[in-house]
């Protein structure tokens, strides 16, 4: 696939680089990431390393891409986004992000998931038919970025999800490419915080 930064002019995702490595660290030891996100604990240089190497590289040379998040065209990596696609499924993908805690609450994750969500289904991006969410039941700030992007609620998965070695609920919703991109209804299954 070839690379794409994308920009909505306040923020900008782009491919993390090697010169990100010690954010992606910092940001993956953040407790909320470690309790949220199927990152390894504890995470160190060779983990971020190892992602750059693998999910980066391996995600751009396929049908799954991964962006860093970032507030300036060249500044510092902030947190990532990206789509997962299945094999032998190139319509469909799993969006998964994190962002680090210094920027959260202030409409920055939205901004990116929108942008990868235009890019994920227009076809001179990615041409999806749905993006996939899912999350650890539980992360309510990530249900609320999902709800606010239009991601319809599907229900609960039990016991689908693997952390470090302990089985959890996952919450699963979807956006198809026909759904519009705003606030999506049916969330109310979900106890809001």
């Amino acid at each position: 696939m070839e690379e794409r930064t994308l920009t909505d002019g306040t923020i900008w995702l782009s491919r993390p680089v090697e010169a990100d490595i010690e954010a992606m660290v910092e940001g993956c030891r953040d407790p909320a990431i470690i309790e949220w996100v199927t990152v390894p604990y504890p995470y160190g240089r060779a983990d971020a390393e190892e992602f750059l190497g693998t999910a980066v590289a391996d995600g751009w040379a396929g049908h799954s891409p991964v962006w860093g998040i970032r507030t300036a065209e060249h500044g510092r990596l902030i947190g990532t986004v990206g789509l997962g696609t299945p094999p032998r499924d190139d319509t469909a993908a799993e969006i998964g992000f994190w962002l680090a805690p210094d920027y959260r609450k202030r409409g920055i994750i939205s901004r990116a998931v929108a942008l990868t969500c235009d890019f994920g289904f227009d076809p001179a991006g990615m041409g999806l038919i749905r993006i996939q969410w899912r999350a650890f039941a539980g992360n309510h700030a990530s249900a609320a970025v999902a709800r606010k992007s239009g991601f319809r609620y599907e229900g609960l998965a039990r016991l689908a999800g693997l952390q470090r070695g302990i089985r959890r609920d996952f919450w699963v919703a979807a956006r198809l490419n026909t759904d519009p991109p705003g606030p999506a209804p049916g969330w109310d299954v979900i106890s809001a915080r």
